[in-house]
């Protein structure tokens, strides 16, 4: 599935948060969003998966305007592991990863065999298959972004977007997280602070700063001191590990 973003303006409050940005996810890459604070990338995923309207701009789905899909058609071809989740009322981990399978039924449809098999799986991905019978509640805020991957992967979808999916998580699990995303082998959209989880897991990265696109490309491209400099305001060096044979960043305290 290809997923594309045109030029694509949000305004809050009389300001644009983001101004003319364009993107694409070709097929089943896996493609970064990166920025500091700030600098829009979360307004621009939300803009993607329809939670704010833009002003401006044009967003697809496999060359279909996205305006034309209804929600649960946009549903079922993408998920959204978002970065903030305020929830009332109290589920068990089970009943919110189930609701994962929501586009797939109608409102009167009942919970099959498949769906909790589906769930099972889902929540073994995780490593959270113990916590099933939980309340989601009380669960730490690393659990909880565990549970909510769950729930994306119980969609079965072709397209994710992900905002932060590490955010919460220790250096296990933020392996572990990426891991499973990237062995989905589906196009992922995701905004990412950590520079050496982009180096290591996408394809393809975009580079947000004021709420504009600076730089895109493949990461070993244009991950360099002078772009960190640029657009974080601190000082590195990147060098390839002897090991991996993958690009690390090192950054240097001002002290």
């Amino acid at each position: 599935m290809d997923l594309q973003a045109k030029d694509i303006v949000v305004r809050l409050s009389n300001k644009d948060i983001v101004k003319k940005a364009s993107l694409q996810v070709r097929g089943k890459q896996f493609v970064g969003l990166l920025g500091p604070n700030g600098s829009g990338k979360t307004t621009l995923l939300k803009s993607i998966y329809r939670v704010l309207k833009p002003a401006a701009g044009r967003i697809t789905l496999d060359n279909t305007d996205i305006k034309a899909l209804s929600h649960r058609e946009t549903a079922k071809r993408m998920g959204v592991v978002s970065q903030f989740t305020n929830m009332s009322f109290d589920f068990s981990v089970e009943e919110i990863v189930l609701m994962g399978r929501a586009p797939h039924k109608t409102a009167l449809s009942k919970d099959t065999a498949e769906d909790f098999r589906i769930v099972e799986e889902a929540l073994r991905r995780v490593d959270m298959l113990d916590f099933r019978d939980r309340s989601f509640l009380t669960l730490s805020g690393g659990e909880k972004q565990r549970i909510l991957l769950a729930r994306t992967l119980a969609q079965q979808v072709d397209m994710m977007i992900l905002d932060e999916p590490t955010n919460h998580l220790d250096i296990k699990y933020q392996i572990q997280i990426m891991d499973v995303v990237k062995s989905l082998n589906i196009g992922v959209l995701a905004a990412l602070h950590d520079l050496n989880l982009t180096l290591m897991y996408c394809d393809y990265v975009y580079v947000l700063k004021g709420g504009s696109v600076v730089a895109h490309g493949r990461p070993d491209d244009i991950i360099t001191p002078e772009l960190i400099r640029d657009v974080y305001e601190v000082e590195c060096d990147v060098m390839r590990h002897p090991k991996t044979g993958k690009l690390n960043v090192v950054y240097y305290s001002r002290l």
